[in-house]
């Protein structure tokens, strides 16, 4: 069965390209600049009109992995408000079918970890590319398995911009993470200037041929993609629900093309940029939407679980 309707033309690199380790960035001012890339491979998506939008992709085969939505607090807090945070999680009741998961700062893992409801799984926001050493200020996979934190987010476009992550460096962070027993939260998603270029999904599959060259099909049970346009990420801009979906199934098409049928269907496409309560019931009904990966409305207790609560929505 065909992943969508419409047919995508590409031409893949056939040599999986060589590990180039950091690129050199000039700090924050990173995350607005055009960074040099490979030649981008190119797709070209058909639509159709529909009541709710005006052109979308037309999935066939919508996800079939269960919704999860994930809540990265990033570089936020601090005791009190971590307190408060944990407490009104603790008091939200998740009623709806919905994997979900919190990833506090480092030095907040384990209060979090001895004080959140199981309800909750835990995650890192970031782990090294192999065994530890002599990497200060890094964490190892194993450090995470030995202290029982099942999931790490790995590729977030602020590392990319900031730390100067490169694609292949992300793939061989998934690959070793997964190796050592962690599942992943593995982020992509182009900047506005992209964007506005017609070069989404072009980005997303560069981005996303980096971790298919670097792991197994198999592997894929141990990630979930997370969609993140940069543009929307802290802005309060936000796709579209037709411009997420869209995008979404341009991907789950790219994972069918690059990997099979059965992984494109059963990977879980989480979606996040100034996801919200108020946005979240729209966004969750789209086909190809899987989950939220949520940032500054995951430090409000009582939102964040609305937010889960969606995937009531999505069918």
């Amino acid at each position: 069965m065909s992943i969508v309707s419409c047919v995508s033309t590409v031409a893949v690199p056939a040599a999986a390209p060589r590990f180039a380790g950091l690129r050199r960035v000039a700090g924050p001012a990173a995350l607005n600049c055009d960074v040099e890339q490979p030649s981008a491979v190119s797709l070209q998506v058909s639509g159709r009109a529909s009541s709710k939008a005006s052109r979308r992709c037309v999935a066939t085969m919508a996800g079939t992995g269960r919704f999860v939505t994930g809540g990265n607090w990033k570089c936020n807090g601090n005791t009190a408000s971590i307190q408060k945070l944990v407490q009104d999680l603790n008091a939200g009741e998740i009623t709806a079918d919905v994997e979900v998961i919190c990833a506090p700062p480092m030095v907040y893992l384990p209060w979090v970890q001895s004080t959140l409801d199981r309800k909750y799984a835990l995650s890192a926001q970031n782990c090294w590319v192999g065994e530890g050493g002599a990497y200060t200020g890094e964490v190892a996979a194993e450090m995470l398995v030995d202290n029982n934190i099942p999931w790490v987010i790995l590729g977030h476009s602020e590392r990319r911009a900031l730390i100067g992550e490169s694609d292949e460096f992300i793939g061989q962070k998934c690959a070793y993470a997964i190796s050592k027993g962690l599942s992943v939260m593995a982020c992509i998603g182009e900047t506005l200037e992209e964007r506005e270029r017609g070069d989404t999904l072009n980005v997303c599959r560069r981005q996303l041929q980096a971790i298919v060259n670097a792991i197994s099909p198999a592997d894929w049970e141990k990630v979930v993609i997370a969609y993140e346009p940069v543009w929307a990420i802290g802005t309060g801009k936000v796709a579209t629900p037709a411009e997420a979906q869209e995008t979404h199934a341009g991907i789950r098409a790219y994972m069918a093309e690059a990997v099979s049928a059965s992984v494109a269907s059963a990977v879980r496409i989480q979606y996040g940029g100034s996801v919200n309560a108020g946005n979240c019931e729209e966004l969750a009904r789209c086909e190809d939407i899987d989950g939220f990966l949520v940032g500054g409305a995951s430090l409000d207790g009582g939102a964040f679980v609305t937010i889960c609560n969606s995937a009531r929505f999505n069918n």
